[in-house]
């Protein structure tokens, strides 16, 4: 894949993990609350932990696009960590923080 290619998909790639990471933050919502109320507390309670497991995903996607980038930078984006073989660039264009092929994503997962 083309150097240029690859750092376009990967900012896109950040900047959509971040908008994302910027909309997992609890707002109020300016509702007197009823601190004693069991569904009041369970409901914030289930937001906030909801907004906590999906900060801790995007986080974990953000480090993946770190780890492309440092990839793109050593001039090895686009080969399979696991083995070298090269990624197709399909498979990039989908999924930009590739770091294996299919197929060995596959045998992973079994």
């Amino acid at each position: 894949m083309d150097a240029d290619r690859a750092r376009e998909l990967l900012a896109a790639e950040r900047a959509r993990i971040e908008r994302g990471l910027g909309l997992t933050r609890h707002e109020d919502d300016s509702e007197p609350a009823d601190e004693f109320d069991p569904a009041n507390l369970a409901s914030d309670l289930y937001q906030d932990e909801f907004d906590q497991g999906r900060a801790d995903d995007l986080r974990e996607q953000l480090a993946a696009v770190e780890r492309a980038e440092a990839r793109l930078a050593a001039g090895t984006y686009g080969l399979s960590v696991e083995s070298g073989r090269p990624i197709p660039d399909e498979r990039l264009e989908t999924v930009p923080t590739a770091e294996l092929t299919t197929e060995e994503e596959r045998t992973r997962q079994a």
